[in-house]
């Protein structure tokens, strides 16, 4: 199973594309889409072209996302969430199911423990692909929900299996 994990963001967009096979994962692709333009709606134009482009080339068959949280600038949550908007509906288009997941819940599959910071992140991430050369911060979080992802959706059918 192909998955491309989102880490949203109106600046930076992490993107990272794993293949999953049972427990063995296989890193693909990661990289940033840094928006581009004067205004709003240029930036998020910039950010919907450039992650249509990353699922056309890597054809993904599921798609995982990380969660919103409302923190105390509430104009820059709102562009968050703009941003995000743009990171549900470029999967969406493609006909994917999109997987949802609060940050705690990335770093507790990931890391084990839910209030692990970006080195532990990123350190975790390239054990679980080793020789993926990650772009940064924000392509390591996007790996770490492609991977949590992986992890989610096997468990539903592992659950009917052993019932």
């Amino acid at each position: 199973m192909r998955v491309v994990g989102i880490d949203p963001g109106l600046r930076n967009l992490g993107w990272g594309v794993i293949e999953a096979d049972g427990s063995r994962l296989t890193h693909i692709a990661n990289g940033v889409c840094k928006s581009q333009g004067a205004d709003l709606a240029e930036r998020l134009l910039s950010l919907y072209r450039q992650l249509t482009e990353i699922l056309n080339r890597f054809s993904p068959e599921t798609a995982a996302v990380e969660q919103t949280f409302v923190n105390k600038d509430g104009a820059g949550t709102l562009k968050l969430g703009q941003a995000r908007g743009i990171a549900m509906l470029v999967p969406a288009q493609f006909g994917l199911t999109i997987g949802e997941y609060a940050p705690n819940t990335v770093k507790k599959t990931v890391v084990g423990v839910g209030h692990a910071d970006k080195v532990q992140i990123a350190h975790m991430v390239k054990v679980q692909l080793p020789g993926a050369d990650i772009a940064g911060p924000d392509a390591a979080d996007a790996l770490a929900i492609a991977i949590c992802h992986a992890h989610h959706v096997k468990l539903p059918a592992m659950r009917r299996v052993g019932s």
